[in-house]
Parts: C-alpha cells; structure tokens; sequence
C-alpha cells in the first residue's frame, strides 16, 4: 500500500516550459505532476506544451499566438527512507506568431534540482497520510540575452529560453487516502532573483489539489486524477522598478492518468483555464499538457 501512495505523489512545483507575449507568468517556472513509482531511482522524458493568445486593447492590430513546448530529462533517487532527490534538465522550443512576423528561438533551458524530505507517514487500517516538504535551486543554464533599452523587453525576456537567474524553489505536500481513493494537496513557491541584465521575474506562488483513484489490474495499475491548479504570479522588474503588464493569475481545470507496469510508468495530464487574468485580460492562456514515459531501476 505505501509503495502505491509514493507513485501517486502529486506536486505542483514549477517547469520551464512556457511564457506569454506580456505577462511573463510562464518563464522558468517548474512543474512536478505525478512522481512515478520507484525504489530507489528512476529516469525518464517528459513533454511539456503551453499557448497563449495576446491582443492590445488600444491597437488590436497588435498581437501574438505564442506556443511553448519542452522535452526535458528528468530523474529521481530516493537516500534511505525520509530523503528524495529529483533533478530536471528541458530543451526549450519557442513558436510565436505576431503582428511583426514568426519567430521560433530553442535550445538549453534552466536546470533544476530539488531535494524533498517526508515530515511523517502513519498508517491507520484504511487510511494512509503523507507530508513532503522540499526545496532546490534553478539554474541559469538557459540562454538569455535582451536589450534593455527596448520597449518590448517584457516580451522578448517571456521569449528566452531561460531567465539568466539562480531561483529558490520551495514546496510542501500533504496526501491523505482511504483504501483506493485519495485527495493530494500541495503548496509551492519559487523565488527569483535578478539576472545579469537586472531583469527579474515575478516570484510565483502555486497550489493544487487534486483527487485520485487506483485500479490494479494484474500487473497494471491505472491511476486517474482530476484536480483544481491555482498559480498567482507577482509583476516583473528591471533595474527593480515593476513592469506594467506583467505578472496575473489563473484557475485551472486538470485531468490525468497515469500507468504503470514492469518498473515502467505512463503519464499524461491536460489542464484548462477555469478562470484568469494577465495584462489586465489582453493574453489569455489556451491549454497546457503534459506527457511522460519513466523507467525506474
């Protein structure tokens, strides 16, 4: 039962794998979804996708359909039984479409590591409880190169495919079940800093809970999920003065599954916009998904 519990985690922390024309309230941020099932180690690729739509109110001929997508190696080992370590290392492809024409920028993104730590576990008959708190670093391993001076900055920083800063990354989860079924809350915050070019991103606050069902069938057990996601993200800054149109917030809708068989693990999850508001409703965030295929060993 414990070992159904651990594959099970749900923890919304942040991946870099998205951006929008203004608001930057995508950039460097780190999505942790369903941890699978292992041991001691496991690795695996995931691939994340993201798009928004902008258009200015005061010049509607002004606009930009931006779609981000990242194919990241991820892995994860477990030290003795109350410490985790989890490490991700995306390749970032950028496509926007906008009223100046179509750029696609990839390469490198940021790489990240995050150690977690199990604050208890009890076990009571039926219902089983968890607590994880965690935190880590993100690396600036992505390009970032901007021209301070222009007066688009905030959307050709949203369109690097890194953020040229080291962040703090924090997060804690609880997960209670009885018997098949469980609810998975989590709390999530990371903390920028300002790179090189005294650019720095919105520090950015997440949290999600989500409920879950297990069906073990012979040696497959199918695990679906569906689950609320709240992300508010705070305004950027250059030379530490706020940029106007940055930063927003957004409630999302979130359904998923996950598969696992033989030490192998199947995942996908999609989530939609319920509710938000970026640069005071002018980008409005489409759909974002993600999928993965991890092998524990």
């Amino acid at each position: 039962m414990k070992k159904i519990f651990l594959a099970l985690i749900i923890s919304v922390s942040f991946l870099s794998a998205s951006a929008c024309e203004i608001c930057g309230c995508g950039l460097g941020s780190y999505y942790i979804g369903i941890l699978p099932h292992f041991d001691k180690r496991f690795f695996g690729l995931r691939y994340h996708f993201n798009s928004f739509q902008t258009r200015l109110n005061d010049d509607p001929t002004q606009f930009s359909k931006d779609f981000y997508q990242t194919i990241e190696f991820w892995g994860g080992w477990n030290i003795g039984k109350r410490f985790q370590l989890l490490a991700f290392v995306p390749y970032n492809i950028n496509h926007q479409v906008s009223d100046e024409g179509t750029s696609d920028l990839k390469g490198l993104g940021d790489a990240a590591l995050m150690v977690n730590y199990k604050g208890f576990e009890t076990t009571n008959k039926n219902i089983s409880q968890q607590l994880w708190l965690g935190a880590g670093v993100k690396l600036p391993t992505g390009k970032f190169v901007i021209d301070t001076s222009n007066s688009d900055v905030a959307a050709i920083a949203n369109t690097q495919v890194g953020s040229g800063s080291t962040d703090i990354l924090l997060n804690g989860m609880y997960n209670v079940s009885i018997n098949k079924l469980g609810i998975n809350t989590t709390v999530n915050y990371k903390i920028n800093s300002a790179n090189k070019e005294k650019y720095k991103f919105g520090n950015k606050l997440t949290a999600g809970s989500f409920i879950y069902y297990v069906f073990p069938l012979n040696r497959v057990v199918i695990s679906p999920n569906v689950g609320l996601l709240y992300e508010h993200t705070e305004q950027s800054e250059l030379l530490s003065s706020k940029i106007n149109l940055t930063g927003g917030k957004i409630l999302q809708g979130s359904v998923g599954a996950e598969i696992s068989f033989n030490g192998i693990a199947v995942g996908l999850s999609v989530q939609l916009p319920v509710a938000q508001n970026f640069a005071e409703n002018q980008t409005k965030e489409k759909i974002k998904g993600m999928a993965h295929v991890s092998f524990a060993f």
